[in-house]
């Protein structure tokens, strides 16, 4: 059972609130960042796994994954093919919304349509949308360290580094690799790359040890886990007047390897199925 405060539908006005002091549109991560911080949401609670062990996607994620499900069902918000929600017309003239009514209202559409839910004690509902993630995040997490570095570099092979190294040395500030990404044939930046295939969050001290590791050696930093980044990892990562460090997080590796077709491939029958395919992850234990 877990520890949050506030259920789907109590997020339901501040999840409105964010969208407009975004200017009217935002994605996941700036409306669920702005929520958090409107309803002043302790970092503990921030870090809860809605599935621990299954998966990077928090409770907070995971419950206003549901509000956003609600409020579109209900027409106030929308959301682009790109994952961007906005507010619809009716959405930015709303003012505060009854949450019990809209609850109602939705689940009297569903039974209409047919369409069954399984509430849970805490207030939450059951979903199976990140199965795939779910399954290849379990196949990633199987590798061996060294294993998931040369996955690393296949992957930033794919997504346009001209040269990646692996460094395979430990005491070395935890920079695990080099690489050279070339954008457009005219730019090149060098970057330092560092992969963390944990299952506990990486937290801001993580971030803040690899970039002095960095410091004088690369334009940029990039760290890639299996989990998940907490809140301060994440500030810390774009803090002002240091380097940036980009983040992928095990959500973000699932997707680049799902587009990169990297040991997964899709079916359209007539829904999507994802295939993964574990054999082709047993090649970089050679």
């Amino acid at each position: 059972m877990s520890n949050l405060d506030y259920k789907f539908d109590q997020m339901m006005n501040p999840l409105l609130k964010a969208l407009k002091e975004l200017g009217g549109s935002g994605t996941n991560e700036e409306i669920n960042l702005k929520v958090a911080q409107s309803l002043k949401i302790p970092q503990n609670q921030l870090e809860i796994l809605h599935s621990p062990g299954k998966g990077t996607m928090t409770e907070l994620e995971y419950r206003l994954m549901w509000t956003r499900t609600y409020l579109k069902s209900y027409g106030l918000i929308e959301n682009s093919e790109r994952g961007v929600w906005s507010l619809t017309s009716e959405g930015i003239k709303a003012g505060i919304v009854n949450e019990k009514e809209v609850v109602r209202w939705v689940r009297e559409k569903m039974k209409k349509e047919k369409t069954t839910i399984d509430e849970l004690p805490n207030g939450t509902e059951t979903v199976k949308q990140l199965t795939w993630q779910e399954k290849l995040l379990e196949v990633v997490s199987a590798m061996t360290p060294a294993a998931f570095e040369k996955l690393s570099q296949r992957i930033l092979r794919e997504s346009g580094f001209i040269q990646v190294d692996v460094t395979g040395r430990s005491g070395d500030g935890g920079i695990d690799g080099f690489g050279i990404l070339r954008l457009n044939g005219l730019l090149s930046f060098r970057v330092i790359f560092q992969c963390k295939k944990w299952k506990n969050p990486v937290r801001a001290n993580t971030v803040r040890d690899f970039r002095g590791a960095m410091i004088g050696r690369a334009d940029k930093g990039l760290i890639i886990t299996t989990s998940h980044f907490t809140q301060d990892a994440k500030t810390e990562a774009n803090r002002a007047g240091a380097t940036a460090i980009d983040l992928i997080d095990g959500d973000d590796l699932a997707m680049m390897l799902k587009n990169l077709k990297l040991g997964v491939k899709t079916e359209i029958i007539p829904v999507e199925n994802v295939i993964i395919d574990p054999s082709w992850f047993s090649r970089f234990e050679e």
